[in-house]
Order: structure tokens, then C-alpha cells, then sequence
């Protein structure tokens, strides 16, 4: 009944830039915090950024402040995180994840309701 869908990864070289998007059927992501994650081999998943329901609240961590960030788009049910200036330390799955709060967000993930697959995101060189 309640999906998330990333998309938007892929391999790109250090300095450039990706668009994540998270896709949402079965619900209104504008209800919903939305958490981006990370997981690269052989470390925990950790928080990257997350947007409260109406988005007047964001949070980064701090190894990505000044390069990423993240935006909503209600008209098409989808967040989104614009990340540029990327390092091969940023190598890793991302996932998206929500969690009915609106007034802020967490960056833990083990709040969070739904989860996506995740989407590859490789920089080297």
C-alpha cells in the first residue's frame, strides 16, 4: 500500500554533481517527514539529510552541509537531494524513508515507517 521508489543514482566522477529523487504512491509525502540515508559496505546506515511534512524544517549532516541539499515537490509526491561537489567518501547506497511527524524530522533512522530500496551511488575516478 505505501511505497517509496529512489532513483537517480549512478557512477559519477569526484567534484560532480547527482539528483536523488524519492517517489512516494499511496500516501502524500507532504505529510510526512522524509529522511535521506546512507549506507556504504561495512559501515551503519547513517542519516544524510531529512525535510519535515511542510518543509520549513531541514537537516544535513555535517560531512555534506554546503554541498547537498534537499527540496520537495508536492505537485509530484517526491523529495529530492541535489548533491554536488560529490567525494568518493559519499560512495553508497541511499535511501529514502518517512515518518509521519511535521514539525521536524529525524536524522536516526530507526524512527522511520517506510523505506525504499535504495539507489547506488558510486564517485571515482
Amino acid at each position: 500500500q505505501l511505497q517509496l521508489v529512489e532513483s537517480g543514482g549512478g557512477l559519477v566522477q569526484p567534484g560532480g554533481s547527482l539528483r536523488l529523487s524519492c517517489a512516494a504512491s499511496g500516501f502524500r509525502l507532504d505529510y510526512f517527514a522524509i529522511g535521506w540515508f546512507r549506507q556504504a559496505p561495512g559501515k551503519e546506515r547513517e542519516g544524510v539529510s531529512c525535510i519535515s511534512g511542510p518543509g520549513g524544517w531541514t537537516n544535513y549532516a555535517d560531512s555534506v552541509k554546503g554541498r547537498f541539499a534537499i527540496s520537495r515537490d508536492n505537485a509530484k509526491n517526491t523529495v529530492s537531494l541535489q548533491m554536488n561537489s560529490l567525494k568518493p567518501e559519499d560512495t553508497a547506497r541511499y535511501y529514502c524513508a518517512a515518518f509521519p511527524l511535521l514539525t521536524m524530522c529525524p536524522m536516526a533512522p530507526g524512527p522511520y515507517n517506510y523505506w525504499g530500496q535504495g539507489t547506488q551511488v558510486t564517485v571515482s575516478s
